[in-house]
């Protein structure tokens, strides 16, 4: 067969302005913005439909500088990128720009560097038309030396805490709704704050406390973590079902530190942050069934999984979902299942993308041969319905041919179609093949 470029599949969009709603439970992910082999990159508008959150990873301060943020798509132009966000948003779905990630340092520390931030986080808002950010800030981005978590006095939490109210105050003023908010530190700058207040550890406490009322999702990263201590006092180690609810209950019932209480979270702000894989963090992965009976019990759905007992004895049903990093990597099968992630978070919340309505969008498309030279074999799963419109879209996103397919025994000729990839479009639900 004839090697093919890749080319990124497209669809153009009529923009929409209403606001992208998350419903609890909610599956939230991380996407890449670059191809990696080990986690290949996968066109926005073809994230799984179970993550109603997905968190674009990463603005990240221009070269020689820590605070002025760009956000460049590595893969796709810009008018490619807003069509496909504009395309999940237009299915309910939240689309965020994370800040920061692993190695990156961004650190308001002067007054001049906070308004600059604040100039270029806007202007990243405006064009591509995210719903919100997504605070990651790793390392020494964000420290503590001295102070307390109500009345904190580093310039770099200061300021950061000045910039995200301002923002949100700028996104409100120019679309008449509030700006989605979540945060993803590790947790010694959480939980790590039981151990001591200073440096790293504890340093996000008084960012959570100073916007805990504008903070939608507090994700903690329960991997890529030493030991911890739990509210009870004892020390637990990630990768353990004890980690996972130890350090969730942390964050909703709040400890003691020596700077102060931190007052936690209402549940309905807290999911459980949890690698899709043990090749996407450099620890703390936990196998489908220990992620199951952790929440399972966090939700009062199942026992008690090891020794670690909630300090609330009702559970807490109303705990808002699962974060992983990342879709990428819960997209492969080389660590479990494709997928498998999600298909858990369903299990443990009873939650389906499927519906009862007859006339709903399908499930699954299914397709062979691919690539394929005459004859495209199409099978619908999922869906009473018996008759689909569909439509055939070329690299350029340009629709090129439409008709009517029925659930299953039917072909689609594309024999006179030149090489290339194509898309197929059936409802809302897409697959690509490659036409020899």
């Amino acid at each position: 067969m004839k090697k093919l470029s890749l080319f990124i599949l497209f669809i153009l969009l009529i923009p929409i302005s209403s606001e992208a709603q998350t419903t609890s439970p909610t599956l939230i992910g991380y996407w890449h913005n670059w191809d990696d082999s080990n986690a290949p990159y996968i066109p926005l508008d073809q994230v799984d439909a179970r993550y109603k959150v997905v968190n674009i990873s990463f603005a990240v301060p221009q070269t020689g500088t820590d605070y002025k943020m760009e956000f460049i798509p590595d893969q796709v132009n810009s008018t490619t990128l807003i069509s496909q966000i504009q395309f999940l948003q237009s299915q309910g779905r939240t689309v965020n720009i994370s800040l920061g990630g692993a190695g990156t340092h961004i650190a308001l520390d002067q007054i001049s560097k906070r308004d600059t931030f604040i100039n270029t986080m806007n202007t990243i808002l405006n064009t591509y038309g995210f719903d919100g950010i997504d605070i990651d800030l790793e390392g020494n981005s964000v420290v503590v030396s001295g102070g307390t978590i109500a009345i904190p006095v580093d310039a770099k939490i200061i300021n950061l805490i000045d910039a995200i109210k301002q923002i949100m105050s700028d996104y409100r003023s120019t679309y008449n709704r509030k700006m989605f908010l979540s945060i993803a530190p590790e947790t010694a700058f959480v939980q790590g704050g039981m151990s001591a207040y200073g440096g790293i550890w504890g340093a996000y406490l008084p960012i959570i406390d100073a916007l805990r009322d504008s903070i939608d999702i507090l994700h903690v990263q329960l991997y890529n973590s030493g030991s911890m201590y739990g509210i009870d006092g004892n020390i637990y180690t990630q990768g353990t079902a004890d980690f996972i609810v130890a350090m969730t209950e942390a964050c909703i019932q709040g400890f003691n530190t020596s700077g102060g209480f931190f007052n936690g979270l209402p549940a309905s702000k807290i999911v459980v942050g949890l690698p899709a894989c043990s090749l996407a963090a450099g620890g703390g992965f936990a196998d489908t069934l220990m992620v199951k009976s952790a929440i399972d019990y966090l939700i009062g759905n199942g026992p008690q999984p090891g020794s670690y007992s909630l300090i609330q004895s009702g559970a807490y049903a109303d705990l808002r979902g699962m974060m992983t990093w990342s879709i990428n990597w819960d997209a492969i099968n080389s660590c479990e299942d494709s997928y498998q992630f999600a298909e858990n978070f369903e299990n443990i919340f009873n939650q389906t993308t499927q519906t009862s309505n007859p006339n709903a969008t399908p499930r699954k498309i299914m397709i062979h041969p691919n690539p394929v030279a005459g004859k495209l074999n199409v099978k619908i799963e999922g869906s009473k319905k018996s008759l689909f419109n569909y439509q055939l879209y070329n690299y350029l996103g340009v629709c090129i041919r439409s008709g009517n397919i029925i659930e299953c025994g039917n072909s689609i000729d594309i024999s006179n179609l030149t090489t290339g990839i194509y898309t197929l479009q059936i409802d809302k639900e897409r697959t690509m093949f490659i036409k020899q």
